[in-house]
């Protein structure tokens, strides 16, 4: 899977409150540390619980033969692109044409993800059929 987790979003936030809420126990330099450790293992394992749950639901829709919940994810890719595009591409283009500035980063970060889980999963692809 490709994009920016929820969790993994979460995890970036509550880490660093939670380490510097360790460093400030009055505990030794260990006991901070195995704190600090345990505390990523458990947020590592909770990003891939739930990675494993999405997984499961995805695999769920496309079992169940219905039209909508097979297509329901490509549907709403193919809107949600076509009206950022729409929008970004009029956006304040009465006159001479231009992408707004605020549209360039979100382009950016779309085609270095396509092209990455497009190239990155076909090479996974040719490697799991030649092995």
């Amino acid at each position: 899977m490709v994009g920016i987790s929820i969790l993994g979003g979460l995890v970036s936030k509550v880490l660093p409150a939670a380490t510097n809420l360790i460093d400030e126990m009055h505990t030794s330099g260990e006991e901070k540390l195995a704190a600090k450790q345990k505390l990523e293992e458990l947020l590592v394992s909770a990003e891939q619980s739930a990675q494993q749950e999405v997984s499961a639901r995805w695999a769920a829709d496309m079992k169940s033969g219905n039209f909508l919940s097979m297509n329901i994810r490509p549907l709403t890719l193919i809107f949600l692109t076509i009206v950022f595009t729409i929008m970004s591409f009029t956006d304040g283009n009465i006159g001479a044409f231009t992408i707004g500035e605020a549209y360039k980063p979100i382009y950016q970060t779309l085609l270095i993800t396509c092209y990455a889980a497009y190239f990155s999963g076909r090479t996974i692809e040719k490697v799991k059929k030649s092995s």
